[in-house]
């Protein structure tokens, strides 16, 4: 299902021609909660960096919302996975920042919205692997989703819940919505947080028993 499948199914299931303004936050109200609910490949997004060295700062792209995990490639071309901790961890663990105390990054943490904050300070200029999650771009710009092509179903029903609670609808109509709605993320929480989370390494991520 396209965007203008999708404002269809919407207009056509509340007999409601909705301004395109009102319906497309409909649909970006209801892409968020399901992006917020399930762990999806799709929401996954993986980029490289470089630090500098006796710069213990690292940029944070600006579409980050939460990390999944951070590695240098050290001198040995080897992958070394940093372990995530407070930033007063950090610094009260590299306190001294003399040169002589620079190293292999152990440890990263948040530093604010835009620097993770590294420990102890990198020592050369090392490649950094950064997964995180992150919103991807809404069917309402972009046209199609991953959504919209593989679980429109959920996509749907998360729009008529929130156009319907918009329109202050009768409840028995809005508890069916809900219903359908709950119905679709239950199959896709299976998907995405249980059949693609079976052989998942790290503990961290949720995982949901496949039935």
């Amino acid at each position: 299902m396209n965007y203008t499948q999708l404002v269809a199914e919407i207009q056509n299931y509340t007999e409601n021609q909705f301004d395109t303004t009102v319906v497309n936050t409909f649909i970006q109200e209801a892409e968020q909660r399901i992006y917020n609910t399930v762990q999806l490949p799709a929401l996954r997004k993986n980029v490289t960096g470089t630090t500098s060295s006796g710069n213990k700062y690292l940029g944070i792209p600006s579409d980050w919302l939460s990390t999944f995990s951070m590695a240098i490639v050290n001198n040995a071309n080897e992958y070394l996975y940093l372990l995530n901790k407070d930033v007063n961890f950090i610094r009260q663990s590299f306190p001294d920042t003399d040169s002589d105390f620079y190293g292999e990054p152990q440890y990263y943490a948040v530093f604010d919205n835009s620097a993770f904050i590294l420990g102890p300070t990198p020592d050369d200029n090392y490649t950094v692997e950064l997964h995180y999650f992150y919103y991807p771009e809404s069917i309402v710009t972009a046209g199609t989703s991953w959504l919209g092509d593989n679980f429109d179903s959920v996509l749907l029903y998360g729009s008529l819940l929130e156009a319907y609670t918009y329109m202050k609808g009768e409840q028995d109509v809005l508890n069916q919505y809900q219903k359908r709605y709950d119905e679709a993320l239950l199959l896709l929480k299976q998907l995405g947080d249980g059949k693609n989370r079976q052989d998942a390494y790290r503990s961290g991520q949720v995982r949901f028993p496949v039935q």
